[in-house]
C-alpha cells in the first residue's frame, strides 16, 4: 500500500528502542456523510479501526473494528485500499512508536450490530454518528485536547483525521467544506 502521508514528530531518540504498531481505518462514505467514531467524552470524531491481531488479515481487521466499534458489517467485496498513513514520536514503552494506519474503503450492510468495546472505548462512550466532513472538521477543531489525559497523542490524532478529511474532500469523494 502506497504511503499517502507521513506525520514525524521527531521528538524521538533516534538510535533508540523502536516499537511498531500496524493497524486498519475504516474509511464508509454513504452520500455525502462519513460513518465515525465519536466520542462523547471528548467530544471528537475519529475514523474507526485498530490494530491488526497476530495471524490477522488486515482485511480480517476491519471488518473486526467496524462491528466493535460502530456496530456496523463491512460487505467484504467492497473492501479496497486506499492508502497508508505513518506516525512516528516517542513512545510509551520505545524510544521511537511508528504507527502503521491502513486505511481502506468499503461498504456496510444496512444491519446494525452490537458494539464490542474495549474499557477505554466504553470510558469516552464511543458511538456511531454519519456526519459530513464539514461538521466532523468543525468538532474536531473545537478544542485543544492537550489538557486532558493523553493530550499530545489526541491532538496528534486530530491532526491526522483532520488531513485524511481534507484529502478525501479535495479528491471528490466528499463534498467541499
Amino acid at each position: 500500500m502506497n504511503i499517502i502521508k507521513e506525520f514525524d514528530y521527531k521528538d524521538y531518540k533516534e538510535d533508540g528502542s523502536i516499537g511498531i504498531r500496524p493497524s486498519v481505518r475504516a474509511i464508509i462514505i454513504r452520500g455525502n456523510k462519513l460513518a465515525l467514531v465519536y466520542s462523547e467524552k471528548y467530544d471528537y470524531y475519529i475514523f474507526a479501526g485498530g490494530g491488526i491481531d497476530q495471524d490477522e488479515t488486515n482485511e480480517d481487521a476491519l471488518v473486526r473494528e467496524v462491528h466493535e466499534e460502530l456496530g456496523l458489517e463491512v460487505v467484504r467485496e467492497s473492501i479496497r485500499e486506499y492508502g497508508l498513513i505513518v506516525r512516528k514520536e516517542q513512545g510509551k514503552y520505545d524510544d521511537c512508536f511508528i504507527q502503521e494506519n491502513y486505511f481502506y474503503i468499503c461498504n456496510v450492510t444496512d444491519n446494525i450490530l452490537y458494539q464490542k468495546l474495549d474499557t477505554y472505548e466504553e470510558d469516552e462512550r464511543y458511538t456511531l454518528r454519519w456526519v459530513t466532513a464539514e461538521e466532523a472538521k468543525k468538532v474536531n477543531c473545537l478544542h485543544d485536547h492537550s489538557q486532558q489525559e493523553n493530550g499530545l497523542y489526541c491532538n496528534r490524532l486530530m491532526e491526522r483525521e483532520n488531513w485524511l478529511i481534507d484529502r478525501l474532500v479535495s479528491e471528490g469523494l466528499l463534498q467541499p467544506l
